[in-house]
């Protein structure tokens, strides 16, 4: 998922918002904002929360495999190209579930600044882990 303007910043970014949801950390929000967001929570339907699950649990096993493939190549050219196919592929999944990097990120925001959401959206990323 490219967030940044390096192909691995999208990974890295994610990586860090992973974390967060995983630990279930509720990064701080303007007033202005929580109101937004609330109102996000609200028009996010099971099935987008399902797609969103699925298209966690996708990238990390993406991130995971091209993570240890890049550390493990000292070739510039080669870990540029490894970068730019694990993009492809977190792109390629995303859309698999009908996202985008950015409806992926307003998603993963809104999610975690939620708790039922959150812990809504984890029990459906387990379930999607155990059928893989």
């Amino acid at each position: 998922m490219i967030l940044g303007k390096t192909p691995m910043s999208g990974l890295i970014m994610s990586s860090v918002l992973a974390l967060m949801l995983g630990a279930g950390a509720v990064a701080p929000t303007l007033p202005s904002a929580r109101a937004e967001e609330k109102a996000a929570a609200r028009n996010l339907s099971d099935k987008e929360l399902r797609s969103f699950a699925k298209a966690y649990v996708d990238y990390h096993k993406i991130r995971s495999d091209y993570e240890s493939r890049i550390q493990r190549t000292q070739d510039v050219k080669e870990r540029e190209r490894l970068q730019r196919e694990g993009d492809g592929k977190v792109n390629q999944a995303l859309q698999k579930q009908g996202l985008t990097p950015d409806s992926y990120s307003k998603i993963f925001a809104t999610v975690n600044n939620n708790e039922q959401l959150r812990k809504k959206t984890l029990k459906y990323v387990e379930e999607e882990r155990k059928k893989s």
